[in-house]
């Protein structure tokens, strides 16, 4: 921020709000890993202190309302919410000769261990109840949605779905309070809060549904994915609910005038948004999906290693090329977060990808990549490992030829820290920094660190240098007073 952007601010030359995105969007751009510990009390009768969740971190959430509170699930169907803004105030202090800074940590404020009264197995999904952050949901691996008091952790109703749920969503905007079920049948599935009943459910997809995301500017659209690599909408209102299906060799889309009416923005109301019924948005199956918060575009996140953004309004693929970097498997939920648009320039959405064990981030409608988060302890695991695999794979080439052509030996795959891999992302409101969640058990923070941050630093680093030397230099004097008085020869009475 330059002394001429604040004065034009100040005569009025610029609206306010473009110096609030140019200085957000600096401190977006200049996000890393923050030494920040999430983890329970420690126990007598425990050497170490445990982390968030000891059999891993599945899911996480923060409240959209304060940005304060933040909720994760273990794959030991294991519960915590924690106080983002009450870190512990009484850390351990250092000793003298301990030169590094204190970590931050955080207790949860409520747990609710592995039990007969959880989800007998891990939890697959969480969000906050859209108007008011005292109660949030749950889904499941026991085939179970749960709602949750979040004050005691207690749940207040159970829905059992027959069938894994894999990922469930709440319009932000809606007061129908229905909740979608992705699950391992065929068909979307919708339960009504107020009834507690299961309503009805959407056919149309041939696979497993892995994903689905309410419309955040029209409450009753909901576009879901599943395991036949197709995105479908869908008007929970109409007989026929299907409104459409993307597909991703169309560049055009089929109502490039929908724009100027958005009650049919994208589907015809027979064919969909495409001509055909089979259509695919992705060659592999699609286990993540996200609005723009003007409800303009999808993004779609699929195991053809692929994302892709789509025009809501005409169904067309924008043909955003991200790169090959991007790594997506399994059946679990890959949901990428979305900066808030108030942070950046119009046009300049930044999109941060869970990219196996790092977070990629990029220009959303150009598909540029602009950073790449690890943590520093991933980053020097990796060169280990990358040696380690090497070393493995020489061996077992001696090993092959040893035992000629009928030997075979896999290696390679048991040197990378596959625990390390991250699970969910969570962006907090009101604030620039993004939490992440880890298959080892940890959550990692990810803040702003700007060349000031670092200039402030290297301050502190150098006084607590000084501070060093001058107790070396103190010590070292009386080291030479002492080391004088005992090779002295002293003398008594003058023998």
């Amino acid at each position: 921020m330059t002394t001429q952007s604040l004065l034009d601010r100040s005569i009025g030359f610029t609206n306010p709000n473009h110096v609030v995105r140019s200085t957000a969007t600096r401190l977006i751009y200049a996000l890393q890993p923050s030494a920040v510990n999430f983890t329970h009390p420690s126990q007598p009768s425990l050497d170490e202190t445990l982390p968030a969740h000891v059999s891993g971190v599945n899911a996480l959430t923060i409240d959209k309302f304060e940005g304060r509170y933040l909720l994760s699930g273990g794959a030991d169907s294991s519960l915590s919410i924690w106080d983002l803004e009450r870190p512990l105030t009484n850390p351990p202090p250092p000793s003298d000769d301990d030169t590094t800074k204190p970590t931050p940590t955080y207790h949860p404020l409520a747990t609710l261990p592995k039990s007969t009264t959880s989800s007998a197995l891990g939890i697959t999904e969480l969000t906050f109840y859209p108007f008011d952050s005292l109660a949030f949901l749950t889904s499941s691996y026991d085939h179970t949605v749960k709602l949750y008091n979040s004050e005691t952790l207690r749940p207040s109703a159970s829905f059992d779905l027959d069938s894994v749920v894999y990922n469930i969503a709440l319009s932000p905007i809606a007061s129908h309070l229905l909740v979608a079920c992705a699950t391992q049948h065929p068909a979307v599935r919708l339960i009504d809060l107020r009834s507690g009943a299961s309503t009805h459910s959407l056919a149309g997809h041939t696979g497993a549904i892995l994903s689905t995301a309410w419309s955040p500017v029209r409450e009753h659209v909901l576009a879901s994915g599943a395991t036949d690599g197709s995105v479908r909408f869908w008007d929970i209102r109409r007989s026929a609910s299907e409104l459409g299906v993307l597909d991703l060799e169309d560049a055009v889309g089929c109502l490039p005038s929908a724009r100027h009416n958005p009650s049919i923005a994208g589907f015809t109301g027979s064919g969909g948004a495409t001509g055909r019924a089979q259509a695919q948005a992705h060659r592999g199956p699609v286990n993540g999906l996200l609005w723009t918060e003007d409800g303009a575009h999808l993004i779609s996140c699929g195991h053809d290693a692929r994302i892709r953004v789509w025009d809501t309004y005409s169904g067309a693929n924008t043909l955003a090329n991200f790169g090959p970097m991007v790594r997506n498997k399994g059946l679990a939920p890959c949901v990428p977060v979305l900066v808030p648009e108030r942070f950046t320039e119009k046009g300049k959405d930044v999109l941060w990808y869970p990219n196996e064990h790092e977070v990629l981030g990029y220009e959303l409608f150009e598909g540029k990549l602009v950073r790449r988060l690890r943590r520093v302890e991933r980053a020097q695991m990796q060169s280990e490992t990358q040696g380690q695999d090497r070393a493995q794979e020489g061996t077992a080439r001696i090993r092959r030829k040893g035992k000629g052509k009928g030997g075979s030996i896999g290696v390679g795959a048991g040197g990378r820290n596959a625990k390390d891999r991250i699970t969910a992302l969570a962006w907090r409101a009101h604030d620039v920094e993004m939490y992440s969640a880890h298959a080892d058990g940890t959550i990692a923070a990810w803040k702003p660190r700007t060349e000031e941050d670092a200039r402030l630093d290297e301050e502190e680093d150098d006084e607590r240098d000084g501070r060093e030397e001058g107790k070396k230099r103190k010590r070292g004097v009386l080291e030479d007073i002492y080391q004088d008085l005992t090779k002295r020869k002293i003398t008594f009475g003058g023998i």
